[in-house]
This record gives C-alpha cells, structure tokens and sequence, in this order.
C-alpha cells in the first residue's frame, strides 16, 4: 500500500513521525511523505530512513498563518493546493494526516480523491494552545481561538476513517467527549526505536564534563508549562544537601530568558547549565551522564493523556525519572517502577523526591534496571507499532 503522510513541518526533525512510517515501511509498505521547506534552496526529493521525503516551499509567513488555520481559510487553501499536487504525482492510496493543523487543508484537498484519511493527533491542540504564547498575546486573543480548534477536532475526527492518539487515556478522553467509535481510534505511544539505544554514539567530552556532577537532566522544550521554573525553585534546597548538583537543560524556548533572570533572582546560576538545542545524536551522551532524569510537567488536559519522547529516551539508557503526578506520567512510573513522583509545581516535594534518590544508591540501580527491562519488552517501537501496523494491514 502507498501511504501518504501529511507533515506541515520541516523533516526530519519529529520523531514520532518516523517511527511510524519506519514501522509502516517494515511491514510491506510505501511511505511518501509531504514536508515543508521554509528555505527556497531545498532538496525536493530525497530517502531517509526508508521513507521517500517530498518537500515543498512555503515561506515563513505564511506558515505563521497556521495559527489562524481555523479563524481564515487562507493556510487551508495554499497547502490543499500542494497537497493536491502530492496526491496526483505519487498517485497514494491513503493520507495520514499528522496533527491538526494541516487536517482541513487535507479534507479540503482530497474531496477530488475521496482516499481514506487517517487523523494522527500528536497532542490535545486545543487545550495546550491555551498556554502558547502567541495566543496569549494581543492579536492572538483577537483572532485566535482555541474553541473554533476543538470543533474542528471533533468534525474531522468523525469524518476519519480512523484516528491515531498517543496514550489509552487520550483515547478515553476522545471517544468520550466526540462520540465516536472506540474501535477507529489506535494507540501509538511516543516511544523510542531501538536504533537509539542499540548502538549509541557516547561523546567522552560531554560525558567527562560531568564526571563530578551529581546531575539531573532535562530534555525538550522549556516553555513555561513544561514545569522547569518548578525544578530552579527546588535548587536552593537541593544544593544543602547536594553540593555537586548540576541540572542540565537541553532544549530552549522563548521562555529561556526568564529561567535565567529566576537563576539570576536565586544565586542558583553556577547550577545550571542551558545547553540549548542540540541534535538528537548527542542525546544518549547527556543521558550517559546524567545520574537524574526529569519531566516536571504541569498538570493540564493535555499532559494528562500524552507521553514525551524524552520519557522513553531517558529509560532507554538507564536513567531513572523524576516526574510530575500527571495522570499519564504517574500511570508510567507506577507500571514500571522506573522513578519517583512529585506534586506537580511543589518545589519542596521535588526536593524530597531527589534526595531520597540521591541517598539511595541501590534504588537508583533498581530504577535504572526496570527502566532498561520496560524498554526492552514493552516500551520500544518496535512493540508499540503493531497496533498501528495491523490497523494498516485490515
């Protein structure tokens, strides 16, 4: 079967969407991928990692009008045209849509095709986009809202021939609020392919940097709802009884500017290493050195039905977690026994939590064991994707 992925977004840069057409390709099939390019200079065709990769140019303007996407038909009516022409070239038997953003752009351009759609929802758009930035801002709150996003939701997971969420609770929460089959709608969880962990490169400067750290390790976006302002109020209580603590955060946002004026505010700046982005190649390095591993979320919606890769990379390599009490993040750590929970955005809980861990060597070997053991049979893609896989192969 040729699969036709739909990706308003560079590539590759998402590792869920690889996973998927990896899986997918494995079991027998194509996967013809349509991708972005904000560079006019692009190559428009190319194979990586099995999947036939076709870009095409949009500008950065108008991809800045994809957070109107559901407010003016404009977004919609320049990528349908692309999609259009994707579909007639590749000539694809089906279109799996990643996330919302792109789907009415690919209801409206397969009304000529009529091809079976399938609705991958990365995340509860509507709930999480209540905390983004752009939204919260002056033109966002005029022009932006997040309702008109769930409705369409809701239709387009109807009109689906069947939808892809990330954890069974999301699957609950959908079928219950859209009134919609529970059997149309997979589960494919954020997870980790083996390649990541099987033959890892380890980069011994990064590694050695640490080597007298007590380090905590932090992976991803460090927008505000992610929790680290949390983490950096903990530190001035951590450092009592930790003095060689380091927390090392890789990833950036725009938030990044008040995390450092909050490191500047609590003498806590000699504790902290921002890293900003990195590629995902130097991520086993940091884990490697990491003796911690944290996902301090704040309790929303959409973080209580919804996994983070970084989780699944963390475990893959023996890191043991430190997690908010998100309903989906408590369900993981419970089933595993692969680190310890905190009240989400409670500093001193956070500091009691990482001092028992840092006490406890055996445990800390305990954890790391179960989370290697949980990777390695039940939590890796190649376990993950079947249900996927199979839902393909109907």
């Amino acid at each position: 079967m040729k699969i036709g992925m739909i990706l308003d977004a560079p590539y590759p840069i998402d590792p869920r969407v690889t996973n998927e057409a990896k899986a997918l390709i494995s079991s027998g099939n194509e996967v013809f991928l349509f991708c972005l390019s904000f560079n006019k200079s692009f190559k428009s065709n190319e194979i990586i990692n099995g999947i036939n990769v076709v870009r095409f140019f949009c500008s950065k303007i108008t991809y800045k009008l994809s957070a109107l996407a559901y407010t003016f038909p404009f977004y919609k009516w320049v990528m349908s045209k692309k999609i259009k022409k994707f579909i007639k070239t590749y000539n694809v038997d089906v279109l799996h849509v990643h996330d919302l953003q792109i789907a009415s752009s690919v209801f409206y351009a397969n009304t000529k095709f009529n091809l079976k759609i399938t609705l991958d929802l990365h995340e509860n758009r509507p709930e999480i986009m209540k905390f983004y930035k752009h939204v919260n801002g002056f033109f966002g709150k005029m022009f932006i809202y997040p309702s008109l996003w769930k409705k369409a939701e809701e239709r387009y997971c109807k009109k689906s021939s069947s939808v892809v969420v990330v954890t069974d609770l999301a699957k609950k929460e959908l079928v219950e609020r859209v009134n919609i089959n529970e059997k149309k709608v997979v589960v494919f969880s954020n997870s980790v392919s083996k390649s990541f962990y099987t033959d890892p490169f380890f980069d011994d400067v990064i590694i050695k940097k640490y080597s007298d750290s007590f380090v905590l390790l932090y992976l991803g976006n460090t927008s505000k709802r992610r929790g680290l302002e949390t983490v950096l109020k903990s530190i001035p209580e951590i450092i009592k009884s930790i003095s060689n603590f380091k927390l090392v955060i890789v990833g950036k946002s725009s938030y990044d500017k008040e995390l450092i004026q909050l490191a500047k505010v609590y003498n806590i700046s000699k504790y902290i290493d921002f890293e900003g982005w990195k590629s995902e190649d130097v991520f086993p390095s940091y884990i490697k050195a990491a003796n911690l591993a944290i996902s301090p979320l704040h309790s929303n919606l959409h973080h209580d039905t919804t996994y983070a890769n970084k989780l699944f990379q963390y475990m893959s390599l023996g890191c043991p977690l430190i997690c908010s009490d998100v309903k989906a993040q408590k369900l993981l750590l419970e089933t595993y026994n692969v680190g310890l929970l905190f009240k989400a955005e409670n500093p001193m809980d956070l500091v009691n939590k990482i001092n028992k861990l840092y006490l406890d060597e055996a445990l800390r070997k305990k954890m790391s064991k179960n989370c290697i053991d949980a990777i390695h049979n039940h939590l890796n893609n190649d376990i993950i994707s079947k249900s996927l896989v199979e839902h393909y192969d109907k």
